[in-house]
Parts: structure tokens; C-alpha cells; sequence
């Protein structure tokens, strides 16, 4: 038996009912009118009540039914009633388990004004929650550290070696990168103010203490911030919405010392030496900004040999370990509280690089100015 083209016609018994009288078969590989174009003739009448017809139908699989449901649920948003007749029992029992139970539509959110938004009791509590998470986080990655140096903590070392190479040798190329061009940029600043009193060989003194005292590590903090703090957020989030953290806790063991422990020890031994490689490669980048302005590679040197000092580079190291403490806490914070969703994750990784460069530019602040109090 041969197949017969599927099709539709809608015509109107009255003025209260429309009848949609089906045609053909309605199987796969068969071309039809589209749905949209009975919706178009729909909105044209004027009927409360459609009736669908299925006298003139003959085979039929999940085509019809996708049709008789886009039918349907056109019906319910123009308040049109919707009955059958003659269809096939099995077309009967399958539309009315598809029609039992109405679509679920999430109500629409409020309309608020930006300025709704902001409401100081909201403010206050958030904050508050905040500082308790992060004091509780503390207190316990204080107790890791304690029973780490009393040598029963559950920390492996292969773990350490692991992030410590992620840390450090993985981090060379940007490092490399944005510590050429920071020097060159400080070179270049500093080159147009100087040449203005033909006082342009002092280049190599702003240059090294800049980026000792500051530039070197912070654009390394901020780098590693961005990379690191952000993955260890990405790891522990992820390793939270699988449940991985619970097991860890169903064994016995305590997170904080098999997970956040590792990696935090990581970063504080890979930003010295991250420090001192960008120190190395943003005064090479200004040297190369001073050839330019007619200072000879020995008169570059001898002028820096002349502002490196010790206590421009312990500066420097110095900051850099409170700042390789600061993007693990951020990182690891963010990722052992994240939620359990994949949208959680990746917020988790935000918060944590916009924690740690708040922390690390307070930090900054801080330490430059207990420097200065103590004449360092």
C-alpha cells in the first residue's frame, strides 16, 4: 500500500468551533505543512473550541504526536479548548499522558530597580558571613600546618612536588612575558622624565628598585593569581560538586591537609624564585629600552650594580611569600566552599582571582608601609 502525503485542513463548523481535520500519513520521511502555519491560520478565527479530526488519517508515529502537542499547547496560551475525535486509541492514550500534567514555567523574577538592590542589612550580613567562612577556613588550615610540623598530617609529598612544578617551571612563559615588557615599561616611563635633564643613565636605578621593591613581584603575584589561584578554585570546586571532598571526609582524612595543605606550600616556595626570575628579566627588559635611548650596556650595568641592594631584594621576597600564602588561600577558600553545580565552579574561580588581587593589594599596602615605618 502505497503512502498518502500527510496534511491538515481547519475549517469552521460554526462560530464557536473550528474542526482540524487530519489526511494522510504522518510518519518519518514524509514532508508536511509546518506547525507555524496552522498557527497563523488559528489566530484567524474567531472559534473557543477546536475539535481535531482523525477520520481521514492513516499511518502515524511520533510525527503526529509532536504535532498534536504543538497544537495543544498553542491551544492552552489562546485559552482555545481542545478535544479529539476519531483519532486511534493509541494516539488517545499517549496525548493524554503528555497532557496531564501542565508544563512547568518558572515565574518571571520582579522588575526591581537598580538602587532596590542595594540594601545595607544585606550588605552587613553578607559581609559577616564572609568573614566567619574565612576565619573558620584559617583556623583550620592553621591546624593542618600544626599537625604537618608535628609530622601527622595527612599530606603526601608527591602531591607537593606535583603543584610545586605547576607552580613554577609551568609558570615561566607569561612570567617571562609580563616581566620583559613591565621592565620595558618602567624603563620607558622613567626614560621620559629623565631625558628632560640629560640624566638619562639614572634609568638603570629606577628600573632595579622597581622592580626588586615592587613591580617584579606583584605583576608575578597578580599572574599567578590569575592561573594558579584561579586552578586550585577550578580543582577543589569541581572535586566538591563530585563528591570527591565527602569521601575524602568519609575516610578519615582531613581535606585541609590532603588537598589544600600541598598546594599552598607549593606556591610559597615557587613565588621566591617566580620573584627573582621576573627581578632577572624586567631589568633585562629595561636595558633593552635603554639601549634604545643611547645608554650603553655597561653603563647600564655599572649604574644598577649601584642601586642593587639587599634590602631592596629581601622586599621582595619578603612579599612575595605573603603573597604566595594569599593566592592559595583565596584559591583553595574558594573551591572547598563552592557549590555543587558547574555554574558554582566557575564562580568559585572568579571569586577567587578577585579575592586574591583585593588581598594582595592591601597586602601590598601594608607591607610597604610597615617598610617605611622601620626605614627598610
Amino acid at each position: 500500500m502505497s503512502e498518502q502525503p500527510p496534511g491538515f485542513e481547519l475549517l469552521t463548523e460554526d462560530r464557536e468551533v473550528a474542526v482540524l481535520r487530519l489526511t494522510g500519513d504522518w510518519v518519518q520521511g514524509q514532508s508536511h505543512r509546518d506547525f507555524h502555519v496552522l498557527k497563523d491560520d488559528l489566530l484567524g478565527i474567531t472559534a473557543s473550541e477546536l475539535v481535531v479530526d482523525g477520520s481521514q488519517l492513516g499511518l502515524w508515529d511520533s510525527v503526529l504526536m509532536a504535532f498534536l502537542l504543538q497544537s495543544f499547547n498553542q491551544c492552552r496560551e489562546d485559552n482555545i479548548v481542545f478535544r479529539t475525535r476519531a483519532l486511534p486509541d493509541g494516539i488517545e492514550r499517549l496525548l493524554d499522558v503528555a497532557t496531564a500534567v501542565p508544563t512547568h514555567v518558572p515565574p518571571s523574577a520582579p522588575n526591581k530597580q537598580w538602587y532596590e538592590s542595594f540594601s545595607p542589612g544585606s550588605l552587613v550580613l553578607e559581609l559577616w558571613e564572609s568573614t566567619v567562612e574565612s576565619l573558620a577556613f584559617i583556623g583550620e588550615l592553621g591546624i593542618a600546618l600544626w599537625r604537618l610540623s608535628l609530622g601527622k598530617a595527612n599530606t603526601r609529598f608527591s602531591d607537593f612536588r606535583t603543584f610545586c612544578y605547576q607552580a613554577g617551571p609551568d609558570a615561566f612563559a607569561i612570567i617571562s612575558l609580563t616581566s620583559v615588557l613591565v621592565g620595558m615599561i618602567l624603563a620607558y616611563l622613567g626614560a621620559v622624565q629623565l631625558q628632560q635633564f640629560g640624566a638619562e643613565v639614572y634609568v638603570a636605578d629606577l628600573v632595579v628598585i622597581g622592580m626588586l621593591r615592587e613591580m617584579g613581584v606583584l605583576m608575578a603575584a597578580i599572574v599567578m593569581a590569575g592561573r594558579t589561584g584561579a586552578a586550585y578554585a577550578a580543582q577543589l570546586g569541581t572535586m566538591q560538586a563530585n563528591e570527591e571532598i565527602d569521601a575524602i571526609r568519609t575516610m578519615g582524612i582531613s581535606p585541609m591537609e590532603f588537598l589544600v595543605v600541598p598546594r599552598m606550600l607549593a606556591l610559597v616556595v615557587a613565588m621566591p624564585l617566580l620573584t627573582l626570575y621576573a627581578n632577572l628579566l624586567g631589568i633585562i627588559g629595561g636595558g633593552i629600552v635603554s639601549g634604545g635611548l643611547g645608554v650603553t650596556p655597561l653603563m647600564y650595568i655599572s649604574e644598577g650594580e649601584t642601586a642593587l641592594q639587599l634590602s631592596h631584594l629581601s622586599v621582595g621576597l619578603i612579599k612575595s611569600v605573603v603573597f604566595g600564602v594569599l593566592i592559595a588561600v583565596a584559591g583553595c577558600r574558594s573551591g572547598i566552599n563552592s557549590g555543587r553545580s558547574s555554574a558554582a565552579v566557575g564562580q568559585a574561580a572568579t571569586q577567587a582571582v578577585v579575592t586574591a588581587i583585593v588581598y594582595l593589594i592591601v597586602a601590598d599596602a601594608a607591607i610597604n608601609i610597615i617598610f617605611q615605618q622601620v626605614g627598610i
